[in-house]
């Protein structure tokens, strides 16, 4: 059985593409306990359909990693009904005819299950698992397309399982390919603009040329991953893990650098890596622990000062024990875990918030907080943006939970306002050259069909925007000259909606399936005020 195996999956030679699916995610909605009879017959059916594909350990193949931590959006009846009637248009088959109901249900059961005792991924299993797809030296060293490289949107099509690079001033697909499933965290640049890396959600990390439109390789990094960074010269990469529990650092290449064991400083409790992001004036990577109350900085710097890693009687006579400060994690302890978090303009200081809600500040340079933050609900800091507002720098946020968006001064960390909006929201985006920022309010079931638009001078909605009731209009992102801001249409037969940025009319459709996220180089590249880092 491979299952939810994308339309897009393909194999090829070495020297080919080779796309291996990953399974779409959402939230489990717990299965009732298994019968040990049901459990036997259920180990039986997925060696003999399912295993040839997502493996006899269920940690993935040529598909995708069928375990709860990878299920960790998808439906019990949404995941029986795959079993049951196949996907159209894709190599997972129909089950339906062959299996009864209760065999099934078994099947969706066991996929549900945890792996005990909890799968490894060692140093060895990514070594392995890495694929040259090309040969650099025959990557030509300039752009194959006469579209501006900076202006390029990488768009995220989560429908069929395929990558579109738009041409940002023509507003025309100049490319499209397809890509492992369930891609997330969003891409990541080279500043150049030339490389950008994806991670999927079971671990996958693929290099793609953007100006030889190629996958250059690919690494399995984790079996549960929730997001990668990359240093401005791409030789280095970060990815946050959830499964295994490591932190890994690979070469630009995708060579394997080291596999940290994420632990407090104790090296007693384990914890998941909820967020890695860069900071390039630190030329280091930050990371938040999911179970640890702790932020890591690791630097990237082979030139970076040694950390000390217990009581040092005298730094000047180096009278303690220290570790190299390259691609080591140097701690800041906190009293409470951050889950997300969003840099202030100079990457000196980290606005974070758990999933509970509880906001802090933290300064990495002193590696403490300093300051609490006044949130409510869940605050969805990854996605926040910055301002210039009657004289000081604001950020503002969406909220998961509560229908506002929070805007922050960054000096005092006071509430500016609470702006209501129609519902929970994930998305905020804007440009330095707007006078608008938009947000949406997908989180909410009655509401998620509506962009509003916030006037950052008023702190005021000014403007609707409106798809049909059912469907989810969210994650704007803006051309590199603020001019347009495309809105995605997330839906199968879906579209990118392009809206002048100043008089906020529709100015085009571009036929999309799900296009779940688009990022322009130039805008994500120069770190532009508007858009997440």
């Amino acid at each position: 059985m491979n299952f939810l195996r994308s339309k897009a999956a393909t194999f090829r030679s070495s020297a080919g593409l080779f796309v291996a699916p990953v399974l779409l995610v959402a939230a489990f909605v717990a299965f009732n306990p298994v019968r040990a009879a049901d459990s036997d017959m259920a180990s039986r059916h997925y060696q003999q359909h399912c295993a040839s594909c997502h493996g006899a350990n269920r940690l993935g193949g040529s598909g995708p990693a069928l375990l709860p931590e990878n299920l960790a959006r998808l439906r019990k009846e949404e995941a029986l009904e795959v079993i049951r009637e196949g996907r159209v248009a894709t190599q997972m088959p129909a089950f339906g005819a062959a299996l009864k109901a209760d065999e099934i249900a078994a099947l969706g059961a066991l996929i549900y299950t945890p792996v005990v005792p909890a799968p490894k991924w060692s140093e060895a299993d990514i070594r392995a698992s890495r694929i040259q797809h090309v040969d650099p030296a025959t990557l030509a060293a300039k752009p194959v397309f006469d579209a501006d490289p900076m202006n390029l949107f990488v768009v995220v099509e989560g429908g069929d399982h395929h990558v579109s690079v738009l041409d940002g001033d023509k507003l025309e697909s100049i490319h499209r390919f397809a890509s492992r499933l369930a891609l997330h965290g969003g891409p990541k640049f080279t500043k150049d603009g030339r490389f950008v890396f994806f991670g999927s959600r079971d671990g996958w990390v693929t290099k793609y040329d953007l100006w030889n439109l190629k996958v250059v390789a690919e690494v399995r990094a984790g079996i549960n991953t929730r997001n990668v960074a990359v240093s401005p010269d791409g030789r280095h990469v970060a990815v946050a893990n959830y499964l295994p529990h490591t932190l890994v650092l690979l070469d630009g290449d995708l060579n394997l650098l080291k596999s940290i064991d994420v632990t407090d400083r104790e090296g007693k409790r384990s914890s998941r890596v909820s967020a890695v992001y860069e900071a390039t004036p630190r030329n280091a990577f930050v990371a938040a622990l999911k179970d640890v109350p702790e932020v890591w900085e690791i630097s990237y710097d082979p030139t970076a000062e040694e950390i000390p890693t217990g009581y040092v009687h005298d730094y000047q006579y180096r009278e303690g024990a220290f570790v190299r400060g390259y691609l080591n994690p140097r701690r800041t302890e906190l009293a409470q875990v951050l889950d997300d978090f969003f840099f202030t303009q100079d990457y000196s200081t980290v606005l974070g918030a758990s999933r509970e809600g509880v906001g802090q500040v933290v300064n990495l340079d002193v590696r403490r907080k300093i300051a609490d933050l006044p949130l409510d609900g869940m605050p969805h800091l990854g996605s926040g943006i910055t301002w210039e507002w009657q004289g000081r720098r604001v950020m503002a946020s969406t909220n998961l939970k509560a229908a506002e968006v929070t805007v922050i001064d960054l000096e005092d960390w006071s509430v500016v306002k609470r702006i209501p909006t129609r519902g929970p929201g994930f998305f905020l985006r804007s440009h330095e050259n707007s006078r608008y920022a938009f947000v949406d309010s997908m989180m909410s079931r009655d509401a998620k069909h509506i962009l509003q638009v916030i006037d950052k001078q008023t702190l005021e909605i000014v403007r609707e925007l409106k798809a049909p009731p059912g469907q989810t209009l969210a994650h704007v992102e803006f051309t590199r000259d603020g001019r347009y801001a495309l809105a995605s249409l997330w839906e199968m037969d879906g579209a990118l909606i392009v809206y002048d940025a100043q008089t906020l009319e529709e100015v085009k459709r571009l036929p999309m399936k799900k296009p779940v996220g688009k990022y322009n180089v130039w805008n994500k590249t120069m770190r532009e005020e508007g858009t997440s880092h």
